[in-house]
């Protein structure tokens, strides 16, 4: 069995993230930046390493025909990161959390197209978008710079957390992209208005409006 077909039916285990979800709620402002607050402007560059990568990775699973094996999920939270362009070569990954960083790039997962899960809260990112990555379902950008929506095209994307960041209006959310999408969280935003919200399988939306005090 290839890891296309294994990954079809892969479910990922949402509950770490829900967990995540949860404790964030209640710690918001403490571990994360507040409302306003600017970073600071440069951090020592710190890229991730190999040391760092034995330390983070875990759950082995079987890849391509079944005969090998690889680890598939990769925690490097907290680590004052500002370089992850060593994760072009751990293209088996499935779960990635690289939160609380100094990260401002992301594209090196361009290369995970087997990433399922992927947290990316608390860092220095202008920008959501990555290359159309055929098997994410969940993915959190909370806390970050990002400006926009654009460059967010996942077909199998479920969950999308985009709270604390400072976006303006909504575009780039393509419809018949983004076919399995039915949560987004935009709360704590700066939110002119809901258009360019147009999704098919939209169940859940978190958002407040600018100047109008409306949340839903």
């Amino acid at each position: 069995m290839s890891d296309e077909d294994d990954l079809e039916d892969f479910e990922p285990d949402q509950d770490d993230f829900e967990k995540d979800e949860d404790e964030k709620e209640t710690e918001e402002g403490e571990d994360y930046r507040k409302e306003g607050e600017e970073f600071p402007e440069e951090w020592l560059p710190t890229p991730l390493t190999e040391d760092m990568m034995k330390e983070g990775l875990s759950l082995l699973c079987k890849t391509g025909s079944g005969l090998a094996h690889a680890y598939v999920k990769l925690e490097v939270k907290e680590r004052d990161l500002t370089d992850i362009y060593l994760l072009r070569s751990y293209i088996h990954l499935r779960y990635v959390d690289v939160s609380e960083n100094h990260l401002t790039d992301l594209s090196p997962l361009n290369y995970l197209t087997h990433l399922l899960w992927l947290k990316a809260d608390g860092n220095r990112l202008r920008s959501a978008q990555l290359n159309e990555l055929p098997y994410l379902q969940i993915a959190s950008f909370a806390y970050n710079q990002i400006t926009d929506t654009e460059g967010i095209s996942h077909p199998r994307l479920e969950t999308l957390n985009l709270k604390g960041n400072r976006i303006h209006m909504v575009t780039g959310l393509d419809p018949q992209k983004l076919i399995s999408l039915h949560t987004v969280e935009l709360r704590g935003n700066q939110l002119e208005s809901t258009v360019g919200i147009n999704l098919p399988k939209l169940k859940n939306l978190y958002l407040e409006i600018k100047n109008t005090g409306l949340q839903t």
